[in-house]
């Protein structure tokens, strides 16, 4: 019987480039589906991408200054305590050195990974 849970310490994990920067992600499995978590340290020149299947919730942690999340074009101001849900098809990057937490839903696929 395998177990109902899992435990992952982000620090542990080493960090896999993204369009926005680094990534440490937890729970990216064959056997997990549902989601996963992603906490990312994102520098000034992540590159706009957008997801066919997956909705994105980032929650700021941290910002170095003045920081934007470009979505579908339109620069919005975020600081620490920001939330912001991505849906699929929306046009998205950071703007300015921050670090987040992405949960991804369903379950990160890097396949899902979209450019114009």
């Amino acid at each position: 019987m395998s177990q109902a849970y899992s435990i992952v310490d982000l620090t542990q994990v080493p960090p896999v480039p993204c369009p926005c920067g680094q990534s440490r992600r937890a729970f990216v499995t064959p056997d997990n589906p549902v989601a996963t978590l992603h906490m990312v340290d994102i520098s000034t020149d992540a590159r706009t991408h957008y997801h066919k299947k997956l909705t994105e919730i980032y929650y700021i942690l941290e910002t170095d200054g003045e920081a934007f999340m470009e979505l579908d074009g339109a620069l919005h101001p975020v600081k620490p305590m920001t939330t912001i849900l991505i849906k699929p098809g929306c046009r998205h990057r950071a703007v300015g050195k921050m670090k987040i937490l992405n949960m991804p839903v369903p379950a990160f696929d890097p396949h899902d990974e979209w450019f114009d």
